[in-house]
C-alpha cells in the first residue's frame, strides 16, 4: 500500500480515541480547498514512507493507541487496503476510514468483512455543486456516492456525514445536504480554512510541488470554478454554522460544528 504521510498520535481523527491517521496518496475527486492538495495527484517514489516502518510503528504501539485512521487522498482507491486494514485489526487496532463515498462497492465489502470499524464520509456540496467544488460532474460518480449513503445509513457500521462549508455554499446548501442524509445518526459541518496556496491577497501561489489529481487544471485556473473568487479568502463566521446546525439538527439525529 502506497503511504504518504503518517501522523503517530492523535486526538482528533477518530471521535473518543487516540489514534493514529496513515495518509494515502491520489484522489478521484478535485476540491479546490483541500489541505492535502500535494498527495491528491502522483507522487514519486521518495516521498513514501516504507510500509514496513508503519508497520514496525503500529506494532509497538499496540496497547498505547486506540485505533487506526486511513485517511488521503481517498484510501479506497488502493487495493491493497483492506489487507492493510486486516493487520490493523488483528493488531488489536480499531479502524476509521475517511472516505468521499465515490467507491460504495470497496466500502460495502470493507464494513461486511468487519475491517472497519468507524467511516467519516465528506458530502462535499449539494449533488449539482460537484461540479463547481469538486470538478466533478460524472453522473456514474454523483450515483456511486448516493449508493454510500444509503449503504452507510443501513447502520451497519458506525457512521458521520461531514461537509466543508466553503465559501460557496450557503444555507440553502447546506440543509440539501441535510435533507439528502435525513435520518442519519450524525452531521458535521466543519469550518472552511483557507488552503496554504491561497494567498491572503486574493491569488493563488503557484506550488511547483502540487498537482491536481487530473492534471485537467493547473493551480491558477482553481479559482475560475468558484462564483465569486474573493470569497476564498472569507469563511463563513463561526456564528452562520452555528445557526446551520441548529436548522440542520430537524433533518438528522445529531449535527455538530467543528473548528469554530
Amino acid at each position: 500500500m502506497r503511504i504518504v504521510g503518517l501522523v503517530k498520535n492523535s486526538v482528533v481523527d477518530y471521535p473518543g480515541k487516540i489514534a493514529a491517521v496513515i495518509f494515502s496518496p491520489g484522489c478521484n475527486l478535485d476540491c479546490y480547498y483541500c489541505q492535502n492538495r500535494p498527495i491528491i495527484g502522483p507522487v514519486k517514489p521518495e516521498q513514501s514512507l516504507p510500509e514496513a516502518e508503519v508497520f514496525a510503528f503500529l506494532q509497538k504501539r499496540r496497547g498505547l493507541l486506540d485505533g487506526v485512521v486511513f485517511s488521503g487522498g481517498e484510501p479506497t482507491l488502493q487495493a491493497d487496503l483492506a489487507a492493510v486494514m486486516r493487520k490493523a485489526k488483528d493488531w488489536g487496532y480499531l479502524v476509521k476510514l475517511d472516505t468521499n463515498g465515490t467507491n460504495p462497492a470497496v466500502l460495502r465489502t470493507m464494513v461486511e468483512q468487519g475491517l472497519v470499524d468507524y467511516v467519516a464520509m465528506d458530502l462535499k456540496a449539494p449533488f449539482h455543486k460537484y461540479a463547481m467544488i469538486c470538478g466533478e460532474k460524472s453522473n456514474t460518480i454523483l450515483d456511486n456516492i448516493r449508493e454510500s449513503i444509503a449503504f452507510l445509513m443501513t447502520g451497519k457500521v458506525p457512521y458521520e456525514f461531514r461537509t466543508t462549508v466553503v465559501p460557496e455554499l450557503n444555507e440553502e446548501d447546506v440543509l440539501a445536504m441535510a435533507a439528502a442524509i435525513k435520518g442519519a445518526r450524525l452531521y458535521v459541518l466543519q469550518q472552511y480554512r483557507v488552503p496554504d496556496f491561497v494567498k491572503r491577497a486574493g491569488s493563488v501561489e503557484a506550488n511547483p510541488s502540487v498537482k491536481v489529481a487530473s492534471e485537467r487544471q493547473d493551480i491558477a485556473d482553481l479559482t475560475a470554478r468558484a462564483s465569486a473568487p474573493q470569497l476564498l479568502l472569507a469563511p463563513h463566521p463561526p456564528a452562520f454554522l452555528r445557526a446551520l446546525a441548529r436548522k440542520a439538527s430537524g433533518l438528522v439525529e445529531k449535527v455538530e460544528t467543528r473548528g469554530i
